[in-house]
């Protein structure tokens, strides 16, 4: 019987080639996806144990209203927004002495940053809002949160401020529209200013002239209310301290020493979702899930680097759609993608790859359209994602330049120059045996059985060939 072109020796041919793939996408998996992972972990094990109480009550009178503590460090966006607000709602369910909110953040998003001010401008609960530990600060839209809050705080060494034209969406604006949102933003900041008695004029500076505070020229000033050192230290302060949460009402007189402490966190999902929606691991998301896809497509099959990049495809669009996304930034990266792909295709010798590293890095410049530092894409992430999308996309090309060159071990073009067993005399037509199978041959001169011929052709399923001198070597491919 006479079998076709598959056999072991291409099969095992095959499984060499893959191998070098394999290995170039368990090497991006490690370097990207398991850094990624356990920057996540590690992210939501230091949330553990910094609260020292989690998900528990420290009852010292179980008759005395709860202090609820909460921390927001973090840029400011959709995820850090929804826990704050349901943060408040709950604290207002169980009927909270007070909600500390310990910040620490560079900036967000005005629209995040809106809802947020309102929600503690409309709780039942005072909410206080410290600025702690030592070295945090509370920029740019963390200002406003600041001024929206009954009693403001700050730890010594801590700054605040810098607040010049917070707008809805975080991006650039003409020079019309960038008036109308600062004016906006005047209003908004002294109108909470002298709802809390506070400095409206200097609060004003922040946004005018993008001033910046520390914590004692915050408190000369009269932006906030004290100083407190530690935690222990600001509940030694607020105790008597007395709130008019709602103008016209009584006064409330903060009891909070010795009341039960609860400490709110976020869920997981709110964890992982506020990891992914910064700037750095949105970019490092959409290009790693770029390269993985182009991993796949240059070896089809191999299933996990197309698995694992279309999972960092999608959650690095969820990223960029919270985020002020330039869409030219988001072409050029898709450009950059495009160009990899046609450097395995095409051989440039590199151009097409530096092309695609040099539109991946721009794309990378613009692909925020703000002039909020906390939304940009750091120059450390660009020069780490450039380096590995060059080292990537070189060693996919280099493999598949090897292919190229490498001669043909499967088909028809695969038997040609080997050598073959006749098994029943060619005169001229008769059986060969070669790589594990039967062939019919036919041969120009007679051959006996037993003796080795050279392939010189294939036509169909009918191997030509030739008497081979035993003194020829092999052709190997």
């Amino acid at each position: 019987m006479t079998i076709s072109y598959p056999n072991a020796i291409a099969r095992s041919s095959f499984r060499r080639r893959r191998f070098p793939l394999l290995v170039v996408g368990l090497v991006v998996a490690v370097g990207w996806v398991l850094p990624l992972v356990v920057g996540v972990a590690s992210a939501w094990q230091a949330e553990e144990e910094a609260g020292a109480v989690a998900a528990a009550d420290i009852v010292a009178d179980s008759a005395a209203r709860p202090v609820v503590r909460l921390r927001l460090e973090s840029i400011v966006h959709p995820v850090v927004a929804d826990f704050l607000v349901q943060a408040l709602r709950e604290a207002d369910q169980m009927g909270a002495e007070v909600v500390v909110v310990e910040l620490d953040t560079p900036g967000g998003l005005g629209s995040s940053m809106h809802e947020m001010t309102a929600a503690i401008q409309e709780a039942a609960t005072p909410v206080v809002v410290y600025v702690a530990p030592a070295g945090a600060r509370a920029a740019s839209a963390g200002f406003f949160l600041l001024m929206a809050a009954d009693i403001a705080v700050m730890a010594p060494g801590t700054n605040t401020g810098a607040a010049a034209s917070i707008n809805l969406g975080g991006e650039d604006l003409h020079e019309t529209l960038q008036q109308k949102v600062e004016e906006d933003s005047r209003a908004a900041i002294r109108a909470m200013a002298q709802q809390r008695g506070r400095n409206a004029e200097l609060a004003e500076l922040a946004i005018t002239e993008s001033k910046a505070f520390s914590a004692t020229e915050a408190l000369e000033g009269g932006l906030i209310d004290f100083v407190a050192s530690d935690f222990e230290n600001l509940l030694e302060q607020l105790e008597g301290r007395e709130v008019v949460k709602i103008e016209g009402r009584e006064p409330r007189r903060l009891a909070v020493v010795g009341a039960p402490l609860r400490e709110l966190k976020m869920t997981r999902v709110q964890k992982f979702l506020a990891a992914i929606i910064g700037p750095n691991i949105a970019l490092a998301l959409l290009s790693f899930g770029g390269l993985a896809l182009l991993i796949e497509l240059y070896n089809p099959g191999s299933i996990l680097p197309g698995v694992v990049g279309a999972i960092c495809l999608i959650l690095g669009a969820f990223g960029v759609s919270m985020l002020p996304v330039n869409y030219a930034g988001l072409a050029l990266i898709a450009l950059a993608m495009l160009l990899f792909i046609a450097e395995i295709k095409v051989v440039s010798y590199g151009l097409l790859t530096v092309g695609g590293v040099i539109s991946l890095v721009f794309g990378g410049l613009i692909l925020f359209r703000t002039s909020e530092p906390a939304l940009r894409v750091s120059v450390g992430m660009l020069i780490s994602v450039a380096i590995f999308a060059l080292l990537a996309a070189g060693g996919l090309s280099y493999l598949a330049l090897s292919a190229f060159r490498r001669q043909v071990a499967t088909g028809a073009e695969g038997l040609l120059h080997r050598r073959a067993q006749v098994r029943t005399a060619l005169a001229p037509r008769g059986k060969v045996f070669v790589h594990g199978e039967l062939w019919e041959a036919v041969s120009e001169v007679p051959v006996e059985a037993g003796t080795e011929v050279e392939i010189v052709g294939v036509d169909r399923l009918t191997l030509r060939v030739r008497p081979r001198h035993a003194t020829e070597p092999e052709t190997q491919p």
